[in-house]
């Protein structure tokens, strides 16, 4: 091997894609059960690797030099293979500052709490106090390794100003967790969550809630491993680079989720999208269909609007776990708040916004088969629709040209077209 990434699970990992549009190598995911370590570090059969959970700390007594840095944090993430010596970095430090410092966050003199007491939280706690914190705490459940309980920082720190988790709490496939009660904080100017996959934590996702600045690991994962290959290569890359590769990732990931009225053009211009783009598709409606083996009609005549929706949010779920896809919403799917969480998890949430007058009755959807209906329920959620959109987009003509301006802005815009 020789370049790579090890760890103990790594399905799920972003690590190789990202150097892969960094450099021209051969970079590998490697997972190594803790009883592989010893042997795959005394092999030092590759020519540098990345090194993630858990084994952050486990490698540094294989190292022949660790830089000041990491040794001042006590966690590498990144060796490197010169002539049989093994050097040890820590570029997470660098990672995410660039984060911190792409939010607009000050630290200086203020007061941070890290959720965990692993290798992520030496980096987190040393970066704090680099930009200046004035006090830095560690919490975890169980109170030990140095850390307060969760109770104890209720209890005492409740008015901290920054928040950063380094715990896996919320992490694919347990996307439902969360680490801490963020209402318990009432003071919050910024919350960071070093996990990457969901997308956007429900942590992340309770902040932005609220308001406070909150952001996800992606950008400093890909800023670490810019870092981590200019130790691999000895080159320096210019500008730029960590926003252009985070962009990139990010499009590709992230989950393109079309809400809107009945007979908007959802459908078409999603498939028109997936399409293009290579990404998976997806139709809520036609997956209820296929889970039950009804027609909607059927349901809502049988069962209720009630069942309907529970059986949508099913739905929602299982896809929420899933990135590159494209994902078009029956229309009352965002009167579940639920929903617009889940799908947010992975997506970005746009409004094809069609005009009353150019929505036409369809007879397979019970709540908008005549124009009664259809004005009715367009008066009731057009706000709604507006609230939960991450991007308004105006529908008044051509599929493919609202097709190709959502594209636009799915990677190179923001807010209403």
């Amino acid at each position: 091997m020789e370049y790579g990434c090890i760890g103990e699970h790594l399905p799920h990992s972003f690590s190789k894609e990202i150097h892969e549009r960094i450099e021209d190598y051969d970079y590998r995911l490697v997972e190594l059960s803790p009883d592989a370590v010893d042997a795959f570090m005394k092999q030092k059969d590759f020519k540098a690797i990345n090194v993630t959970i858990p084994y952050k700390q486990t490698v540094i007594p294989y190292l022949d030099e660790i830089s000041d840095t990491a040794r001042a944090i006590g966690a590498v993430n990144t060796v490197v293979n010169r002539n049989g010596k093994l050097y040890g970095y820590n570029t997470d430090f660098g990672g995410m500052r660039a984060l911190i410092a792409r939010m607009g966050l000050s630290f200086d003199g203020k007061k941070v709490v890290i959720l965990g007491t692993g290798g992520t939280s030496k980096t987190a706690k040393a970066v704090a106090e680099s930009l200046g914190a004035r006090e830095v705490y560690k919490a975890s459940r169980t109170g030990k390794a140095g850390a307060l309980s969760y109770e104890d920082i209720y209890r005492y720190h409740s008015n901290a100003d920054f928040m950063i988790n380094t715990t896996p709490c919320g992490m694919f496939p347990k996307e439902d967790e969360t680490p801490i009660d963020l209402d318990r904080f009432s003071g919050l100017q910024g919350v960071i969550d070093a996990i990457y996959n969901p997308l956007s934590t429900r942590l992340i996702l309770k902040a932005r809630q609220r308001g406070i600045p909150a952001e996800g690991g992606l950008y400093m994962l890909v800023a670490q491993a810019v870092l981590a290959a200019e130790h691999f290569t000895g080159k320096t890359y210019e500008a730029g680079l960590i926003d252009r590769i985070y962009q990139d990732i990010l499009g590709r990931k992230q989950n393109i989720v079309l809400v809107g009225m009945p007979c908007c053009g959802k459908s078409t211009i999603g498939k028109m999208l997936a399409e293009e783009l290579g990404y998976a598709w997806a139709d809520t409606d036609a997956l209820v269909v296929e889970k039950t083996g009804m027609e909607i009609p059927e349901i809502f005549a049988q069962y209720g609007e009630d069942h309907f929706r529970d059986l949508e949010c099913q739905v929602m779920s299982e896809l929420s776990a899933k990135t590159g896809y494209v994902i078009a919403t029956g229309g009352g799917s965002i009167l579940r708040e639920e929903n617009i969480e889940l799908l947010h998890r992975n997506g970005r949430i746009y409004f094809v916004d069609r005009p009353l007058e150019q929505l036409i009755p369809t007879m397979d959807r019970p709540l908008a088969n005549s124009e009664e209906k259809v004005r009715r329920i367009y008066g009731e959620r057009y706000e709604r629709y507006c609230g939960v959109a991450d991007v308004v987009v105006s529908s008044k003509g051509d599929a493919g040209k609202v097709a190709a301006k959502i594209k636009a802005l799915h990677f190179h815009g923001r807010g209403r077209d």
